[in-house]
């Protein structure tokens, strides 16, 4: 699993603080520990930044270019901000995130990517929206991004199709239909473009204990379906665990036993099976109930795991 590490996020509060005092050791200890946790690349969201953009991002690139050799993921919509941060990069080839199907957007942002020979984060997102349904999100990316990406030449195997993952707090009808959008881009086309996904925005807006259970849970059966890159969280160990225990297919615990059921059944479009859990198992059952909710089986509600 390629690992974009999401923690340089301008909606954390000890980013904004480090951000305004220009804090590079504070960005350079957060941009190390994900390295070492396992991000192969690093997302730096610093939202918009209209007014400084054209600054921040530059000094943002040398700071974290001090310490990592990972690339670096612009993740605004600031293209003069990300311009000036490109000019900067002198290690790894560098991600933007993002464009989609907004025309004005994906005029703009595809022809900066390849200019700078940089990957590119395309959303399945259209000026009306995201649509709910799986075939309406791998439309968009066959009818729309990828057309651009062939009209202006750029490289396939540096487009990144994100179908774009939505909370199941509110969105809970999104959940399954991600699943199979993931599992269909793998055939929209040939050479295929990888695909990623914001893996912990399902879990926005639910209590912070819930998070990285309903992050974990959704990783296996997206696994199931072939994810191969996520833009996540690398200090969350046990969410590192699930990945190694579907990837070395190690079966030596009943939770481990149990993910990897929950990954089988997904990747023969099965629905995972209550006879696959322990329902002695507190554990397994808190699993279970994920799994129907992120199924929609089961209406979503903040306090899902006492029901």
């Amino acid at each position: 699993m390629y690992i974009i590490g999401e923690n340089i996020h301008i909606i954390s509060e000890k980013v904004k603080e480090a951000l305004a005092n220009r804090d590079a050791k504070f960005f350079q200890e957060l941009a190390v520990k994900q390295v070492e946790a396992g991000a192969q690349a690093l997302d730096v969201n610093l939202g918009p930044r209209k007014k400084d953009g054209e600054e921040v991002f530059p000094w943002i690139v040398q700071v974290l270019e001090e310490v990592v050799d990972v690339p670096l993921s612009f993740d605004t919509t600031n293209l003069a901000g990300i311009e000036a941060g490109l000019k900067k990069v002198t290690k790894a080839q560098p991600i933007i995130n993002s464009t989609s199907a907004e025309p004005e957007r994906l005029e703009k942002t595809p022809l900066l990517a390849k200019k700078y020979n940089t990957r590119l984060i395309a959303l399945t997102m259209g000026s009306s929206g995201i649509p709910v349904a799986a075939d309406e999100r791998v439309n968009i990316a066959v009818e729309k991004l990828i057309p651009r990406m062939l009209e202006i030449d750029f490289p396939m195997q540096d487009l990144i199709i994100d179908p774009l993952v939505l909370t199941v707090s509110g969105c809970q009808e999104y959940c399954p239909h991600l699943i199979e959008a993931v599992r269909t881009l793998q055939y929209a086309w040939d050479p295929p473009p990888m695909i990623s996904v914001g893996l912990s925005n399902v879990s926005n807006a639910v209590p912070s204990q819930n998070r990285p259970l309903i992050n974990r849970v959704y990783l296996a059966m997206l696994m199931g379906v072939g994810l191969q890159m996520m833009i996540a969280n690398p200090l969350d160990e046990k969410q590192n665990e699930v990945i190694r225990i579907i990837e070395q297919r190690d079966d030596s615990t009943p939770v481990g036993r149990l993910y990897l059921k929950i990954a089988d059944r997904i990747a023969n479009m099965e629905e995972p099976s209550i006879e696959d859990v322990d329902m002695s198992d507190p554990e397994q059952v808190k699993i279970w109930k994920t799994v129907q909710i992120l199924l929609n089986k089961v209406i979503y509600a903040d306090s899902y795991l006492e029901q």
